[in-house]
């Protein structure tokens, strides 16, 4: 993951952190930069329930104003079946189970090197 900028590789680990603190799982960082003009990196990770993404997109957003950063947008935190939160650099996805495999994301960005999160490490993560 050399591509991008390592300020916004920074941040996307502090975000899984946050995740990770509120026991999201299977969270995985994506370096998309070389594939999109949207974002650096994605962040995404599973909810067991709507007030599970709910709690968790709570953390990742006070976490981060703590640390000076407001997401440009938000979608989907409502409802909590699947929440987008927006940094403009890092977008965070978080989703239920059933939501995730739906939409897939990992499958869409599958040339784009991606990293495992657990336990505040990281892995480089195999493509398929």
């Amino acid at each position: 993951m050399t591509t991008s900028r390592p300020s916004s590789r920074s941040f996307a680990l502090r975000a899984a952190e946050l995740l990770s603190d509120r026991k999201a799982a299977e969270i995985i960082i994506i370096d998309v930069s070389e594939n999109s003009s949207i974002a650096d990196f994605f962040v995404i990770a599973t909810g067991r329930s709507d007030v599970h993404v709910k709690a968790a997109c709570e953390a990742v957003e006070t976490g981060l104003r703590e640390d000076g950063r407001r997401p440009l947008s938000s979608e989907g935190v409502r409802n909590g079946y699947w929440a987008l939160l927006d940094y403009g650099e890092v977008v965070i996805h978080v989703f239920q189970d059933v939501a995730r495999k739906l939409y897939d994301l990992e499958r869409l960005w599958n040339e784009s090197p991606r990293e495992t999160f657990s336990d505040g490490a990281t892995a480089v993560a195999t493509r398929r």
